[in-house]
């Protein structure tokens, strides 16, 4: 593969982990930059100034890179790593992956609820399923994603999904269109990196029947 910074045949940037050691496409990756104070800090939309330090959206390659204090040398200058970084990344991934839902709701592309969304999975409207990570799996098992590569997200709780609905909570809901359906698929594969979870699938599998029109 080539060097950091190279694009690869299918032009996607791409850059080295701090803590791996492997070069990937930044969609896989969570830069970080210095404050001008020497804090690490995370910039998720990837537009702060300052050198950008990469490091692998899974859990242990964050907490290998904490650990060691790896910024610092990334770097080439003295890193500050805060206290609870891990808890703040996944706090503004979170709220991130809900503002993106929120917006694509705004938008009328996404829906929630278990009979909006099995409609919209019959029709082939939906373009990904989206269901809480802590909801009934009995429940869950019913709906089948549609067809095609990265079309489950299962890395949110009820509550958070209900956030971006304005409802105390959701367990079922669907992106039906619109533009921001690849952004929510990237901070999905990036929260649930971190939280250990898979949050996208090419297919899933249920041990029943999907619902049938």
């Amino acid at each position: 593969m080539g060097r950091a910074g190279r694009k690869t045949q299918t032009d996607e940037t791409t850059r080295r982990c701090i803590a791996t050691g492997e070069v990937q496409p930044c969609k896989g990756l969570i830069r970080f930059v210095l404050s001008p104070d020497g804090v690490v800090t995370p910039d998720l939309a990837e537009r702060l100034p300052g050198r950008g330090m990469w490091v692998s959206a899974e859990r242990s390659a964050l907490e290998l890179a904490i650990k060691k204090n790896l910024f610092s040398r990334a770097a080439k200058a003295r890193a500050t790593v805060p206290d609870g970084l891990l808890e703040l990344l996944e706090q503004l991934l979170v709220q991130r992956l809900v503002d993106l839902i929120s917006l694509a709701r705004r938008g009328g592309n996404a829906i929630c609820g278990f009979e909006k969304t099995k409609g919209a999975l019959i029709s082939e409207a939906a373009l990904v399923l989206l269901q809480s990570n802590d909801g009934s799996e009995s429940q869950k098992r019913k709906l089948r994603p549609p067809n095609g590569q990265n079309t489950y997200i299962s890395c949110l709780t009820a509550a958070e999904l209900g956030l971006a609905f304005g409802r105390d909570y959701v367990i079922h809901a669907a992106l039906v269109g619109g533009g921001l359906t690849k952004s929510v698929k990237r901070d999905a594969a990036r929260l649930a990196g971190l939280r250990g979870r898979d949050a996208i699938t090419e297919a899933k599998q249920p041990d029943e029947p999907a619902v049938k029109g």
